[in-house]
């Protein structure tokens, strides 16, 4: 099992209030479905943007009111009308998904995390909104947690993603690989290098920070919900700890969380640490 945000659903987990399993379910193949139209495949990418527009224009047939017949948004819309959940964060999604059928490069930290800000972070927040916690404190927790994840989804996957488009794609910010001395063909010649190895060294310390920052979310929301974001988060810094017991050598060793991790993501799951106490 790898570490993707959209994975990172609490589909149906046994940890999730029943109520709430079809809610998470709907939004889940939403985001999957329109995630796949921009990376999975062999379509060109006006078919993919054609794809993802549609699914722009059934949500404004639901912010209009007006009537679907599109299997997707007929499970998604009473859901969305259930819980008043803000049709901005699923415009939000598409609007990432869409950057990824033609961006393949970032600039810098910055410009990578308002991506993140767009393809991760409402994730999260839609799961707030679900459960009723969707406080300003709380959402911008679940933001750190959502970044942190998709960073860690983007570090594991660097020798993936290098192949993906005409390009490749690299999540690395440019400035910063330059920094260290990494260029674009040392990422598509999958060569792990002294420089490439301090980078990621450097990449992993941030995105564990940036989910630590956020980690108290999971401890402060009640029963299952708080459970399952726990899980979520041990999780994440499990991979995290894998990159590094490889040395960072991602593209020989892709690091993953195989059944032997779970004894310890629950054990991290139910024991808080004094990073997390407020």
């Amino acid at each position: 099992m790898a570490v993707d945000h959209y994975e990172n659903f609490p589909v149906a987990s046994i940890l999730l209030p029943a109520p709430l399993r079809e809610p998470v379910a709907a939004i889940y193949v939403f985001a999957r479905s329109a995630d796949d139209f921009a990376d999975e495949g062999d379509l060109a990418a006006e078919q993919r943007l054609a794809l993802l527009g549609a699914y722009q224009t059934e949500l404004d047939l639901i912010e209009r009111g007006e009537a679907t017949d599109h299997p997707v948004f007929l499970r998604l819309r009473p859901v969305i009308s259930q819980y008043s959940l803000p049709l901005q964060l699923f415009r939000d999604l598409l609007d990432a998904f869409v950057q990824d059928v033609g961006k393949d490069r970032y600039r810098d930290f910055a410009e990578l995390m308002n991506y993140c800000r767009r393809s991760a972070d409402p994730v999260g927040r839609l799961m707030l909104h679900l459960f009723g916690h969707a406080s300003t404190t709380n959402l911008a927790r679940s933001d750190a947690i959502c970044s942190a994840l998709q960073l860690i989804n983007h570090w594991q996957d660097v020798g993936i993603d290098a192949v993906k488009g005409a390009n490749g794609r690299i999540y690395l910010p440019q400035d910063e690989m330059e920094r260290f001395g990494v260029s674009d063909s040392d990422i598509a010649r999958r060569i792990t290098s002294a420089e490439f190895r301090a980078l990621l060294h450097f990449q992993v310390g941030r995105a564990r920070a940036l989910m630590l920052s956020g980690a108290s979310l999971g401890w402060d929301l009640p029963g299952r919900m708080g459970l399952e974001i726990r899980a979520i988060v041990a999780g994440g810094l499990r991979i995290l700890d894998k990159i590094e017991a490889v040395d960072f050598d991602v593209f020989n060793s892709r690091p993953i969380l195989r059944p032997l991790d779970w004894p310890t993501i629950f054990w991290r799951s139910l024991i808080r640490p004094l990073d997390t106490l407020t």
